[in-house]
């Protein structure tokens, strides 16, 4: 399963709760604003949509929406920053918001480095975040009449799997790889039987810290491996799979990353600058 949620036609069904018959535009003219907004095809447009409703609507029953909708802009565009700040306040309009929750677990996970001297303050936000996320995804009813109750399913098991995710990005960056491995496990149980290549490279990377290199080279041999598989993936489970190798034959360690994350999920939002590191 690829991050649907994050991207394309289901994406906006999941983020739009404007077809639920509990919330309605309260003029013609915020449902047109509304519409440019879930309309847009660019980050940048879909910002400049979002400021549109926030500021010519501020009673607008869609203010966690539309901060979410820039949360995610941000994030695909790779700011994290704003991707912070706007998604913590679409949960301050919103406590129950898992998605925007699920952008600050993955955000900060992925941002946070071995020696932040907040590393821990960092991981713990991460920690609160996925798990409440997980708890509301569990009870969350379906967000649009338009979508299947099969959609519905796959789409709750695909939040569940970005919980997992950030989890285990946590738990690496507190050199815990044996609970890295049983997160990243857990992600890619709920990808069904079309894994994630980037889950598939953080589980390998997982492996390689915790010295279990056979399972690492063989996982990332997986990757390689996989049919249409994006370059980059296959960039980051080749480099990754030399440094097994290199580790498993007592060499020297080659210089990495002070953060252990791999490739960004397909369909997550990425910038071209987080596409190039692992």
């Amino acid at each position: 399963m690829s991050r649907m949620i994050l991207s394309g036609a289901l994406a906006l069904a999941i983020g739009i709760p404007c077809l639920t018959a509990q919330i309605k535009p309260k003029s013609k003219a915020e449902g047109e604003a509304l519409n440019a907004m879930f309309t847009a095809s660019t980050p940048d447009a879909r910002i400049a949509a979002a400021e549109n409703v926030l500021t010519k609507f501020a009673d607008t029953e869609f203010k966690s929406t539309a901060l979410y909708f820039e949360a995610v802009s941000y994030e695909q565009k790779g700011d994290y920053e704003h991707a912070v700040v706007f998604a913590e306040r679409a949960v301050d309009a919103d406590p129950k918001h898992f998605q925007a929750m699920l952008v600050l677990a993955r955000e900060i996970a992925q941002h946070t480095k071995e020696f932040d001297l907040d590393k821990e303050d960092k991981l713990a936000k991460v920690d609160k975040y996925a798990k409440n996320a997980m708890e509301l995804v569990k009870v969350a009813p379906k967000p649009n009449p338009n979508l299947t109750d099969e959609q519905w399913a796959e789409a709750k098991r695909d939040f569940d799997a970005q919980a997992h995710e950030a989890l285990g990005l946590a738990a690496m960056a507190r050199k815990k790889p044996e609970v890295a491995e049983t997160e990243f496990k857990a992600a890619m149980d709920n990808e069904g039987d079309k894994p994630d290549p980037g889950i598939m490279v953080r589980l390998g990377m997982a492996y390689s810290q915790d010295a279990k290199y056979d399972e690492a080279i063989a996982l990332f041999d997986k990757v390689m491996a996989m049919p249409d598989i994006a370059p980059q993936f296959h960039q980051f489970a080749q480099a990754e799979r030399v440094r097994a190798i290199q580790k498993k034959g007592g060499g020297a360690k080659p210089a990495s990353a002070a953060t252990p994350t791999a490739a960004p999920a397909p369909g997550n939002p990425a910038s071209d600058s987080d596409a190039k590191k692992p």
